[in-house]
């Protein structure tokens, strides 16, 4: 376990639920009238939870993106369900369909980062 992303992780959730009700958060949406920037924002979450369950390149564990994917999911779900109580917010489906997009695209991309880079750590090993 990675404990610098873990540390990322939890300060980035944090920041979620902490800035649900910001007036940063309420003058970003005039410019995100169809809730687009839960993508990246799911997807960016998804890759610090990978990495920070990256057990090393010798030990590629498929379970890190299921679990990563899991908690992301379970953080979407309660984030929405915190902006229901928020008079300025509303929780919508739609949002979480837009999380989910974020967290697979999420997957992909930590997964072809830490692809490239396991291979590139092989080839370098057999050079020598």
């Amino acid at each position: 376990m990675n404990y610098f992303f873990v540390v990322l992780s939890a300060a980035y959730i944090f920041g979620i639920f902490f800035l649900a009700d910001s007036a940063l958060v309420n003058q970003i949406s005039v410019f995100n009238p169809m809730s687009l920037l839960h993508i990246p924002l799911y997807g960016i979450l998804t890759i610090l939870l990978v990495l920070a369950l990256k057990t090393g390149p010798k030990n590629p564990s498929k379970w890190r993106y299921i679990f990563a994917s899991l908690l992301t999911i379970a953080v979407a779900s309660l984030d929405e369900f915190y902006q229901s109580f928020i008079p300025s917010r509303k929780a919508s489906v739609t949002d979480i369909f837009l999380d989910v997009i974020g967290i697979c695209l999420g997957i992909f991309f930590s997964w072809r980062i830490l692809f490239f880079r396991r291979a590139s750590f092989f080839i370098k090993r057999k050079e020598r």
